[in-house]
């Protein structure tokens, strides 16, 4: 069955329009997420306990392992989809969607289980010491070794929902889990609550991330006959062109991740030497920086369907468009924020702590974190692009230049010629450099598709 309104936002809607419809729900959601991540360390940082702060910043690469298994089926099956609705080819994003729901929901059944095995080893590579242990493996406890399957299905089903153009949908899916998660918070985690502290955190992620999975289960109920995406056990098979065509976005996609995860983990083992105050600070600094950083990857994600479904259709001048358009609406906005952050990032700091060496410390890693930004945005769309044309091992080539090649080697570097301090360094080093070259690679990418239609 064709849509004829899902075909006239993909291939004849103006550029604007096109990109406002599918990227704003999915910029609010984005920030809606931000402000889910920052509540945990809001909640957690009004107990002025620097302990079960760091319990929340050591925890976090797990909880961003989880992007591995969203990218691998998430990213993987939304490229997919979106280049076969660009063909019209509506039984191959049935299957796809169907693959890529049942293979998120088993992996993240197996994350859970790989940790309770494996939480002692776990929490000595997370950088955990003897006195924030106890409070890290609580919060650990509710987000990962229950919380896994139903974190990872609310964002797989949000990229499945939003590349047929439901970005709306996808976003409210998204938004409701990370609203619930806020009013939570303090109920679980302060004294008057339930006083469980980063626990308490951990619990309100786990339950908020199972009401929106309740949200998308009730809306491909209701929209069973007006949808293209499935859930059905019986469509999970998948034939060799599905499994090939998804896993050759996927896979680079959640390498990527774990790389990320890795960098992060090399990052708190760095600044742990330093003292709990040290790992607060960084943990702060981080999670604010991800505000911009979420909104260029949120325009990124908004934009991935039309290109897909574009570079399916072969209709390659209007990829071109989308990209220029997204391009300079991102690096205007976020060059803004990366002053704002600059200027002000010693009063930022101390909304969460008013410890003075916290906010000292704070201060200066969130000033050298955030003159990267703009550069990341570039890199966000670029990579996006690569995507969704299917070509995942470019996508590769980026994350590990990035993480292997640039930012891992400076933050050993940029910490032995600056210690401590120079470690907020090496993510803005990284991208400075490798936001230009996937520029004038994906420039070179598109001069050649469009030499051979």
């Amino acid at each position: 069955m064709e849509d004829p309104k899902k075909e006239a936002l993909f291939e004849r809607t103006p550029i604007p329009a096109a990109v406002a419809r599918l990227s704003i729900p999915t910029i609010l959601s984005s920030l809606v997420m931000v402000l889910y991540n920052l509540a945990d360390t809001w909640f957690v940082s009004m107990l002025q306990d620097p302990i079960q702060s760091a319990a929340v910043t050591l925890a976090a690469p797990v909880l961003l392992a989880f992007n591995a298994v969203n990218n691998l089926f998430g990213v993987g099956s939304s490229s997919m989809m979106g280049r076969a609705l660009g063909r019209k080819d509506y039984d191959t994003v049935r299957r796809t969607s169907a693959f890529g729901f049942w293979a998120a929901a088993l992996s993240g059944l197996a994350f859970s289980l790989a940790v309770v095995a494996f939480r002692g080893p776990l929490l000595t590579l997370l950088g955990a010491k003897p006195e924030n242990v106890e409070s890290t493996q609580g919060y650990l406890f509710w987000t990962a070794m229950w919380g896994a399957t139903p974190s990872i299905l609310n964002v797989v089903l949000a990229y499945l929902v939003r590349t047929e153009g439901a970005s709306l949908h996808a976003s409210i899916g998204t938004m409701s889990g990370c609203l619930l998660n806020i009013v939570l918070d303090p109920l679980f985690i302060l004294p008057w609550g339930l006083n469980m502290g980063a626990a308490g955190a951990g619990l309100a992620t786990f339950l908020s991330n199972c009401v929106a999975c309740g949200y998308f289960f009730v809306l491909l109920f209701v929209r069973r006959r007006a949808t293209y995406v499935c859930v059905s056990p019986k469509m999970a098979v998948p034939t060799v062109p599905i499994l090939r065509g998804v896993l050759a976005v996927g896979v680079p996609a959640s390498i990527q991740n774990l790389l990320n995860v890795t960098g992060m983990t090399v990052l708190n083992n760095f600044t742990s030497g330093f003292g709990t105050n040290a790992v607060t600070a960084m943990g702060i600094s981080y999670k604010l920086n991800m505000i911009p950083m979420y909104i260029a990857m949120g325009l990124s994600q908004g934009i991935m369907p039309l290109m897909s479904y574009n570079f399916g259709a072969r209709n390659i001048p209007r990829v071109r468009k989308t990209l220029s358009f997204a391009g300079k609406l991102s690096l205007s906005f976020l060059a803004a924020m990366s002053a704002v952050y600059y200027l002000f990032a010693g009063d930022l700091i101390r909304l969460f702590m008013k410890n003075p060496e916290i906010v000292a410390y704070g201060a200066r890693f969130l000033r050298g974190m955030c003159l990267g930004t703009p550069f990341l945005c570039l890199d966000f769309l670029c990579v996006g692009a690569f995507q969704a044309s299917g070509k995942g091992l470019l996508s590769l080539l980026f994350a590990l230049a990035r993480k292997i090649l640039l930012e891992i080697p400076a933050l050993f570097l940029l910490n032995a010629l600056f210690p401590l301090y120079g470690l907020a360094y090496a993510q803005t080093c990284a991208e400075l450099l490798l936001s230009f070259a996937a520029v004038a690679v994906l420039l070179r990418m598109l001069r050649r598709l469009e030499k051979e239609q």
